[in-house]
Parts: structure tokens; sequence; C-alpha cells
């Protein structure tokens, strides 16, 4: 118990100390964080919670949450190299360092709310196409 105690002391007083040491835990605690936010948003109908009163409905309604968290990190993923491949193909310095910092758990693009329809995408096609932006006016 006092070893615990010890290194919990000698923990807090690092991060204390520690600009950089805080960040990077800031950082872990972001990234820990943003999946269950995701899942959240995913499930907003329900309000994120097992609606079932079976174990099975639940393993149903828990595996369902897994295949759409990966879908969308999935998405993103082919969307976010995409991205730093067609930013480097336009000269852009992307460096390592900026692509470690990207996040394939992202929802602001999403429309949670709506109809949707799934149909079967042409796979030879690749990628759609990127929006975009027009410059700024000025």
């Amino acid at each position: 118990m006092h070893y615990g105690r010890i290194f919990k002391t000698l923990h807090l007083l690092q991060f204390l100390h520690d600009e950089g040491y805080r960040r990077m835990i800031g950082t872990q605690l972001n990234v820990q964080e943003a999946q269950p936010r995701l899942a959240r948003k995913i499930t907003f109908g329900n309000r994120g919670q097992l609606r079932q009163r079976y174990r099975e409905g639940m393993e149903d309604q828990l595996g369902s949450l897994g295949l759409a968290l990966n879908a969308v990190i999935w998405w993103n993923s082919l969307y976010l190299d995409a991205a730093v491949q067609r930013l480097r193909a336009q000269g852009f310095p992307v460096t390592d360092e900026m692509c470690a910092r990207l996040s394939p758990i992202a929802y602001e693009h999403i429309n949670f709310l709506g109809r949707y329809a799934f149909t079967r995408a042409d796979v030879g096609s690749g990628l759609r196409p990127f929006h975009d932006v027009p410059a700024p006016a000025g």
C-alpha cells in the first residue's frame, strides 16, 4: 500500500511539474473518450441505452453498435489517407508529425438524423470525390 502511494505521489509531482507530460496525458484521455462519445452519438435515438429485455437482444444491439463504430472509423481512415495523399500531390508539406495528430474518430461530418439508403456501391470507381471549398474572398 505504501509503495502505491509513493508511485502515485511521484506521478502527481511529475504531472504538476512537466507541461509536456500533462499534454501527453491529456491527449491520451481525449483519445480514450472519443470512441464512447461517437458510440453515444450513433445510439442517439436510444440515448445510448440498451433497450432489449433479453440477453441475446442486448448482444445484438452491442454487435450492431460495434459494426457501426468500425464502419465510421474505416470510412474516416480511407478518406483521411486520401486527403493526405491529395495534399502531398498538390505540394503541401504534410509531415509524419502532422499525420500522427489525425484521428479517424471524428463525426462532425456525419448526419445521424434522417433516412438512409444503402445501395451496392460501384467498387471499381474508387472513393467519392472531395468537395472543393472555394477560397475566401478578400
